[in-house]
């Protein structure tokens, strides 16, 4: 074994040893504090220093014309450890008394004494008690001392036998128990070496990306379970960076394509302008409007890149207005037909209330359902119809965008709203950035809201959004 391995070995049972030593200690001090009590004058003694205070004090009480009385040593001794006395006769009256507590009775029956010798308290008492007898010419005088100090009285039964013959085996017995202890820390150091060096290796082997997985059923099976776990995880996550990274150099591919492609009729365009000779004014207006055209698509396209950015950062500010948002919608819907491009389409409305508000922005929401209902229409046929259909309840508003489109594939809904996914569900190469749908979950979500999307090929496509109105 390594070393490393010895030293480990030596970690482990140093903290196993100093662990069996506290606790040790600790058992120690608890019996200590539990065995032991502070005088009023401030002396630690052992907890029997009443019963033991009280066998001694028959000696300070003395007797004159067959009256009890106490010495002037014993009247010191009370008031110096704060104790209170009452001298009970045969009868169970008292005949003498000195600081006894207010609790205390002046007259005991046979019973209360034996229920006070018992217990040692008095009901609603912080002290304790403790019963002596003083003999004179035969009559015996009970005596009570009152401690400032609560003390429980425990009897133990044991076999005597036993315990007598016990108490010479003790010793060995410890010794052999303190020796199994040292032993067994050894044996546990080891084995915990061990499974530590195991555990290591496979932590490096997961970083080297060469793990295997381990069906341990030990002591240490939860923990495999767990690097089990971050191993698939590890590589999924892998497999999800390859899979973006591949996706980014696509996306990026395509959009310095399609920022190239607009430049040059801006260029060729521009360079007619430019030639000497005369250009008609109608020439001049139809080159003047291609070049409109796609400086547009290039501030679409450059557009979609800032909100992507805003969006991804948390940097897109919102002012929300508390507005009737099926107005809002059936608005956006006439707006999106008196396009020219879509004056020939068909958007479904359907809500069954005319008011429902909502605080929303209403320039982000505007980007977010058109970028849905516009995207419907760009992938899907000539007669492909869009619906608009609201559903409230008392916390939720739920907002459907279906179109009977050709739909998509299970693997391309799988990565709809990704930020470098572009559709291959079409023959064509689809236009736009490939942002459109991530932009519009992006403003869903800082609404609060969730977006879904559900698709059947050759069937449609249904996007579902959910507010809450809470």
């Amino acid at each position: 074994m390594k070393r490393s391995g010895y030293r480990t070995i030596f970690h482990i049972y140093l903290i196993f040893f100093l662990s069996l030593l506290g606790a040790v200690l600790l058992a120690g001090c608890l019996i200590f504090m539990t065995i032991s009590i502070q005088t009023p004058d401030g002396i630690i003694a052992r907890s029997d220093w009443p019963k033991t205070f009280t066998e001694d004090f028959k000696d300070q009480i003395i007797f004159i014309e067959a009256a009890p009385q106490i010495k002037q040593a014993g009247i010191a001794l009370l008031r110096d450890n704060g104790v209170g006395i009452q001298i009970l006769d045969p009868s169970g009256c008292e005949v003498f008394s000195y600081q006894e507590p207010e609790q205390a009775n002046t007259t005991y029956s046979s019973a209360e004494l034996l229920q006070l010798f018992q217990a040692g308290k008095l009901e609603n008492s912080e002290t304790t008690a403790f019963v002596g007898i003083a003999s004179n010419a035969g009559t015996d005088y009970i005596y009570i001392l009152y401690f400032p100090v609560d003390v429980s009285k425990v009897t133990m039964y044991v076999n005597g036998e036993r315990f007598a013959g016990g108490k010479t085996i003790i010793l060995p017995i410890l010794s052999a128990m303190l020796l199994l202890v040292l032993i067994s820390g050894v044996l546990y150091g080891v084995f915990t070496t061990k499974a530590m060096k195991r555990l290591t290796t496979s932590i490096q082997e997961i970083s080297a990306r060469s793990f295997l997985p381990v069906q341990d059923h030990g002591v240490f099976h939860d923990l495999y379970d767990s690097l089990n776990t971050l191993d698939s995880e590890i590589r999924a996550s892998d497999q999800l960076r390859v899979q973006t990274d591949k996706m980014r150099a696509e996306w990026i591919a395509n959009i310095t394509h399609d920022l190239k492609t607009p430049l040059s009729p801006l260029k060729g365009y521009a360079e007619i302008l430019q030639e000497t000779g005369g250009k008609s004014q109608e020439q001049s207006r139809r080159y003047a409007g291609i070049m409109l055209k796609n400086i547009s698509y290039m501030e679409t396209l450059i557009d979609d890149l800032k909100l992507t950015y805003q969006l991804e950062n948390g940097m897109l500010p919102i002012n929300r207005e508390e507005k009737n948002i099926v107005r809002f919608l059936k608005e956006l819907a006439i707006d999106i037909l008196n396009t020219p491009e879509y004056e020939n389409r068909t958007i479904h409305f359907e809500s069954p209330e005319e008011i429902v508000l909502y605080s929303f922005d209403q320039t982000l929401l505007t980007r977010a359902f058109r970028n849905l209902i516009i995207n419907a229409f760009v992938h899907g046929e000539e007669h492909t119809e869009v619906t608009l259909r609201l559903l409230v309840s008392d916390s939720t508003l739920e907002i459907y965008v279906a179109d009977n489109g050709k739909g998509m594939e299970p693997e391309t809904t799988e990565h709809l709203f990704d930020r470098y996914y572009r559709g291959t569900n079409t023959e064509q190469k689809p236009e736009g950035s490939g942002l459109g749908l991530a932009i519009a979950k992006g403003i869903i979500e800082i609404h609060s809201g969730t977006i879904s999307v559900s698709s059947i090929p050759t069937v449609g496509t249904t996007f579902q959004i959910e507010f809450s109105l809470r």
